[in-house]
């Protein structure tokens, strides 16, 4: 019985970046053997056991054979005589496909040292194509390590575009879809996965919204990159930039979607594309099961982003229903994500990367003024019943209005 450290542990190990989880195989054992060691068995389709103390995993070597369709059809074989090579045979990338010993000797039947060396991802053998999640997991690698430079072996993006045009891509779950594109906007670079999805034709079969935007012209004037498509990742980009947080990044992603429905005998203008947008991110949400609170913040985000971007010349009354619509009074971190996906959006234009934000700083500041009226106050002063929500409301407006008085440059007429 021989154990090797491998996949994500090893690679990182090498790339000189912090190792989260220690994943094992064990070669030439049984379930019996493995259990009379003391360790617990835990996978039902294979043979993976968690250590005594340490709890992390430890599999049987094994080799894998399609038997259907999408991810899960495999037929997997465990036995002693399977060896590291058959093991390491069966991974997606030679990144992932090196093992090290306990003395600390590598073993790199499939290259992928010489794959890290030269920044590739490529894939192991031709078996790649037998798994469609591959191609979501290649994009979210390519996204976690554009910042080392890393890029897709051309034979390997082939072998995605195939794999996208004869269907398979079709029969992931919209939970494995999303848990992939999730942990994609974790990384630093996620607009480095939907290129890599658009590249390799994916991007239209799982995000068809966005995909939509490509070719969709803005005006040069306020876009000079025109292609919203472009637009949209430049703002994921900046978004990423901004704020580490998932809903932040994703509500960034679909601010826009709603331009894809604009008639083209109206490009490149597109008047109430915000309000547009909200039912076409609802409709992607429903489809990938996305978690209701960052569906609810991109529907928000779809309909007032662009609302933001003239907050210097809002009225008072209309900073308060503002505040109203987002639901700040029970949720004020939104008008935090609100600012930020807006001032994303600003910055995520050629040219406009760098620029100041002023209208966001202007958001957080009415929303202070409007704070400093209470319920409690209202009460004091005698109101009652309905009566204290119109009199907050009138408040409300007033302190805005005085911040605004004091604060807010007025744009010389």
């Amino acid at each position: 019985m021989k154990i090797y450290l491998v996949g994500g542990a090893v690679r990182d190990g090498l790339l000189k970046l912090p190792v989260k989880d220690k994943d094992w195989v064990v070669v030439g054992a049984t379930p019996q053997q493995m259990l009379d060691e003391g360790y617990e068995q835990v996978g039902k389709d294979f043979p993976v056991f968690l250590h005594p103390q340490s709890h992390e995993e430890y599999a049987l070597a094994r080799t894998e054979r399609k038997s259907g369709q999408g991810y899960t059809g495999f037929t997997c074989y465990s036995a002693p005589d399977v060896t590291l090579e058959q093991d390491l045979l069966r991974r997606d990338l030679t990144i992932n496909a090196i093992a090290q010993d306990e003395n600390g000797t590598l073993i790199d039947p499939y290259n992928g040292l010489a794959d890290i060396e030269r920044r590739l991802l490529r894939h192991v053998s031709p078996a790649f194509n037998e798994d469609p999640l591959r191609v979501l997991r290649v994009a979210r690698f390519a996204a976690r390590y554009a910042h080392l430079n890393f890029h897709i072996a051309p034979e390997t993006l082939a072998l995605m575009r195939s794999m996208t045009d004869n269907g398979e891509i079709a029969h992931l779950t919209a939970e494995r879809v999303w848990k992939e594109t999730e942990n994609a906007l974790t990384s630093r670079n996620p607009q480095v996965f939907f290129a890599v999805l658009r590249e390799c034709g994916a991007l239209k079969v799982l995000f068809p919204e966005i995909d939509a935007l490509y070719g969709v012209p803005a005006p040069a004037k306020w876009h000079p990159e025109i292609d919203t498509g472009i637009h949209t990742l430049m703002t994921l980009s900046i978004a990423a930039q901004l704020s580490p947080a998932v809903d932040v990044r994703f509500a960034t992603l679909c601010h826009d979607l709603g331009k894809g429905l604009t008639p083209k005998e109206k490009w490149p203008s597109h008047h109430g594309h915000g309000p547009a947008g909200v039912k076409l991110v609802e409709q992607l949400c429903a489809r990938l099961r996305v978690p209701n609170e960052i569906r609810d913040l991109a529907k928000l985000v779809a309909e007032f982003h662009d609302l933001i971007h003239t907050f210097p010349i809002l009225q008072p009354k209309t900073v308060i229903k503002l505040f109203d619509a987002i639901d700040a009074w029970r949720k004020p971190q939104r008008v935090e994500q609100i600012a930020l996906t807006s001032e994303a959006d600003a910055r995520g234009r050629t040219g406009f990367e760098a620029s100041d934000y002023p209208q966001g700083r202007m958001l957080r500041a009415a929303w202070i003024a409007a704070q400093s009226v209470t319920n409690k106050e209202v009460i004091e002063a005698g109101f009652s019943g309905p009566a204290i929500r119109e009199e907050l409301t009138k408040r409300r407006i007033k302190a805005v209005a005085a911040w605004k008085e004091a604060s807010c440059p007025q744009p010389q007429g």
